[in-house]
């Protein structure tokens, strides 16, 4: 099994090192110099990003939340939200502190399925099946790997959501543990085969119809 690298390791030369697959013993003195001067500059850039702060979502009639956090002492920091909209919508919620980035995955009446960040769409949109009739089977609505919640600094609070999935942070580091979210029909179970099958929790959420289904895993070892 890779070695676990977690968020506050990065603030060391070497983990970093280990975190971009680079081994100091195989360079030149000359190229781990430059290597070094990436990281102080990357970890100066770190200590000016803006942090999130305490989320304050207010009650939205008709919508409906689901937070994904990690326990840090008196802290849940948020690491993704699944919100359902009045209008029946599915958007996935990334926190970061540069609001322009607004990274998020949107699901529409329509059937419409595409990403989005600094408002361009990230992937080519999909059609799924529209969520304005009856929802049949499954629809897997994305994968997310690869979590830094320290640094975006976004704090939950649980009131602001209808339910919350809580995870150990030794489960995720910027190299590992994954997030999928899926929708089903009533009585059904998540058709997606993932690829990476060590699963710690799996929440079904069965307020709102279509289900909404979070699992949360790491790479199998």
């Amino acid at each position: 099994m890779d070695e676990f690298i977690s968020e506050d390791d990065l603030k060391s030369f070497d983990a970093w090192l280990r975190y971009q697959a680079i081994d100091a013993t195989a360079i030149t003195p000359e190229e781990l110099a430059t290597w070094r001067r990436i990281f102080e500059e990357a970890r100066q850039r770190s200590t000016v990003n803006p942090k999130v702060g305490l989320m304050k979502l207010q009650p939205v009639p008709g919508e409906f939340r689901y937070a994904v956090v990690v326990r840090d002492l008196a802290d849940l920091r948020l690491t993704l939200w699944v919100k359902r909209s009045r209008k029946g919508e599915f958007f996935i919620m990334l926190p970061r502190g540069d609001r322009e980035w607004d990274v998020h995955t949107s699901y529409h009446l329509d059937g419409t399925l595409h990403m989005k960040s600094h408002g361009s769409q990230v992937f080519t949109s999909e059609r799924r099946q529209p969520l304005n009739g009856t929802f049949r089977g499954s629809e897997h609505l994305g994968t997310y790997f690869g979590y830094g919640p320290k640094s975006v600094g976004a704090i939950c609070d649980p009131i602001a959501f209808a339910g919350v999935v809580e995870v150990s942070p030794e489960v995720w580091g910027p190299m590992d543990g994954w997030v999928a979210v899926e929708l089903v029909e009533p009585g059904t179970q998540p058709a997606m085969k993932i690829p990476y099958p060590r699963i710690i929790t799996r929440r079904q959420f069965t307020d709102i119809l279509p289900w909404v289904v979070i699992t949360v895993g790491m790479p199998a070892g």
